[in-house]
């Protein structure tokens, strides 16, 4: 791994796994696939439509392709992929403020945020997304990825050094290359590792990148000491937030809260709207002059259509319910230490989770796909994800708490994902 271009082999997208993999067992590509890319590149596999099927070939060899599933109102498959962990997509009130602001606004935002696309919706959502995570004040991007990328273009500076962690989404991870900064990757939750990062170039502009609850293994980063390190060498946390908002912390009010950070001046805070709040879209909260910066100078929200008011609306009513939602809390943190401790005693290996995500080893890419699809056929439906989309070269079936879903129907799917194991 090169510590100064950031890029890890967990970072790099499908081709570029192909084409590091060569024809080695691990690739899963035959050996005529030296024989592909050197035509590929070379120009000789005619023309640019011909070349893009060769590499969707390639990238089937290796178990890499992948296929969209299109589910109609009446799906009756048990939802252990999706993130609405706390069921809030489909209440009606949810429902009910969304169609409201449906019928006074119509469709669409009709234009960017510093056009005709900010609405009343949009700022009541932000005064109380700043409310609820202590900050100064938030700003609502049209998806957490667009956000993440805003946020580290912001953070960034002349000889800014981005000390970014090994197992972070690929929105922060793209961020961290268009911003054309220098980029340290750190092993993952390696505090020790970035406080060397940071003392080995004292006095340069830093920002540490981290997610608080992890997106493939849904363990915790010590956000805490973290902070302490970035705050002892001057430089900015920055947190995407996203799995943790709604499931830890005060009030639900995430991982930076629930490590006595709300408000700090030196962190960051970045979420989206559609996981905990069942909503779409993302924000960045945090010290007012930063949301004045987003907005004179940040080109993913200058430039960008608003989300929509129906949607900032709902997810206003999600935000609302979420607060008060203790229960629920609750209920999904009992319902990951069932399902780790049943996937455990039947001898398989799962991650430690710090809130709505579970993890389970696969053996390969192949043998994942077909568990998550054995499961699919019998009515259940679960994550999979594969390198390179995952950060150590391990297939995982992701697995997420809903407690919408009946208890039931929760108690049933752990019985097919474990009968349906390799």
């Amino acid at each position: 791994m090169s510590e100064r271009s950031g890029v890890c082999a967990a970072h790099d997208d499908a081709e570029g796994a192909i084409r590091a993999g060569g024809a080695s067992d691990r690739s899963g590509v035959s050996a005529t696939h030296d024989d592909a890319e050197r035509a590929i590149s070379e120009g000789a596999a005619g023309g640019w439509l011909e070349q893009l099927e060769l590499r969707a070939r390639l990238r089937a060899k290796a178990g890499l392709d992948r296929r969209l599933r299109h589910r109609a109102p009446a799906d009756e498959v048990v939802d252990l992929a999706g993130n609405d962990y706390l069921g809030l997509a489909t209440h009606p009130e949810v429902i009910a403020a969304a169609q409201a602001a449906l019928g006074a606004y119509g469709l669409g935002a009709t234009g960017s945020r510093l056009v005709r696309g900010s609405t009343d919706a949009h700022r009541q959502l932000e005064d109380r997304l700043a409310g609820w995570l202590g900050a100064q004040s938030a700003l609502v991007y049209s998806s957490g990825y667009l956000a993440n990328l805003g946020a580290v273009r912001a953070l960034t500076r002349p000889r800014t050094l981005l000390v970014s962690d090994a197992h972070n989404h690929a929105s922060l991870i793209d961020g961290c290359r268009i911003s054309g900064a220098e980029v340290v990757v750190t092993p993952h939750a390696d505090v020790a590792a970035v406080e060397a990062a940071l003392a080995a170039q004292p006095g340069r502009p830093a920002v540490v990148v981290t997610e608080s609850i992890f997106s493939v293994d849904g363990d915790l980063a010590p956000l805490a000491d973290l902070h302490a390190v970035a705050r002892c060498h001057g430089a900015l946390l920055l947190v995407d937030d996203a799995h943790a908002l709604g499931v830890i912390g005060p009030a639900g009010a995430g991982g930076v809260a629930a490590a006595g950070l709300a408000g700090e001046p030196d962190v960051v805070v970045t979420a989206t709207l559609s996981k905990s709040l069942g909503a779409a879209g993302g924000f960045i909260a945090g010290p007012a002059p930063l949301t004045r910066h987003l907005v004179d100078t940040g080109r993913t929200f200058i430039f960008d259509t608003a989300p929509p008011p129906a949607v900032a609306a709902g997810a206003l009513a999600a935000l609302e319910l979420a607060r008060g939602s203790d229960g629920r809390r609750a209920e999904l943190a009992d319902r990951a230490a069932t399902l780790v401790r049943r996937l455990r005693a039947a001898g398989l290996p799962v991650s430690d989770p710090a809130g709505g995500v579970v993890s389970v080893t696969a053996p390969g890419p192949e043998t994942a796909v077909a568990w998550a699809a054995d499961c699919r056929d019998r009515g259940i439906a679960v994550g999979c994800f594969r390198p390179p989309s995952t950060p150590d070269s391990r297939a995982r079936l992701r697995l997420t708490v809903n407690v919408g879903v009946p208890r039931a129907d929760f108690d049933r799917a752990i019985d097919v994902i474990v009968e349906c194991a390799p």
